[in-house]
């Protein structure tokens, strides 16, 4: 058997994590005390989105410590699995922020209230920059870690809803029609959920060990297959440790096996190279009768 080396995640996110909370409880404070004042459900919508934001960052920054901490005979794999609930977790988050803020532009389409647009445009600016210097913090790690990801998701998206409500701010300056504030919350809503269903659906299909979104198993199996001498290839499992790290195990049936040691190094090597698959573990068997190996019947690959 063998495992290859392990991939610590980046140890720069900490301090990313502290200044976008930081950032965002100060705003989340600035733009609620004015939502309240102005009766606009626009700040308020936003105030609620990015309250959500911090806990979500607040998350994100616990499952990436939890990440760090070594592996003990109880737990094998360490916390690295926190990661993967954390994306969850935040993605949950943002679907109940969701369920609050349509609730609550489709009561405000009957009892529409009257707001200070000049207020509204010159908060959702100050949201704007705040979001966007955060969403920064995260760019350059969203696209290897799915915790990364939704952090700067949220961000992200932070950034382009507070420009929706200076829009609507200045749409109600120049003509008075208050329902606009409810319709740019209904707008909010829907452009949270689209930007957050892939990673809903992504950290349900992690945290319940399936193969990781960028990774096609008929691929690997192709490639385990094709080995010289490999004649079949059988309890194949992939899954994420968690969201930077995927792990393989595999059986595979080579009767004239000779050089293993080489073997398991090279074939570890590639699927690192093509898969960034980065532990696995392979178990060589001569032949496949039933004494030999019980899980070559199961139904796996």
């Amino acid at each position: 058997m063998h495992q290859c080396a392990q991939h610590p995640a980046p140890a720069s996110y900490g301090r990313a994590f502290a200044i976008g909370i930081l950032l965002n409880v100060v705003f989340v404070v600035v733009e609620a005390g004015f939502g309240f004042a102005t009766n606009s459900l626009a700040l308020l919508a936003d105030a609620g989105h990015n309250l959500s934001d911090v806990l979500g960052l607040l998350m994100a920054w616990g499952g990436y410590a939890l990440a760090k901490v070594a592996p003990s005979p109880k737990r094998t794999y360490g916390w690295r699995g926190s990661t993967i609930l954390a994306a969850l977790f935040n993605a949950l988050l943002l679907m109940v922020a969701i369920g609050g803020i349509t609730w609550e532009a489709i009561g405000r389409f009957s009892d529409p209230a009257e707001v200070t647009a000049p207020v509204i445009i010159g908060v959702a600016l100050i949201g704007v920059v705040i979001n966007t210097a955060t969403a920064l913090l995260f760019v350059k790690g969203r696209k290897g870690d799915l915790n990364i990801r939704g952090a700067y998701l949220h961000m992200a998206a932070d950034a382009l809803l507070s420009l929706g409500v200076v829009v609507a701010g200045i749409v109600i300056a120049m003509t008075s029609w208050q329902w606009v504030d409810p319709l740019t919350s209904l707008l909010i809503a829907a452009v949270i959920l689209f930007g957050t269903w892939g990673l809903f659906k992504e950290s349900i299909n992690l945290a319940v060990a399936g193969v990781p979104d960028k990774i096609d198993p008929a691929d690997v199996q192709d490639f385990l297959t094709s080995i010289p001498g490999v004649t079949a290839v059988h309890d194949l499992h992939i899954w994420a440790m968690s969201t930077t790290e995927i792990a393989l195990t595999a059986h595979l049936v080579k009767p004239d096996a000779d050089d293993e040691d080489s073997l398991l190094k090279e074939t570890a090597s590639e699927l690192h190279h093509l898969f960034d698959i980065s532990h696995t573990t392979i178990q060589i068997e001569r032949c496949v009768d039933a004494t030999n190996c019980g899980q070559a019947a199961d139904g796996t690959l």
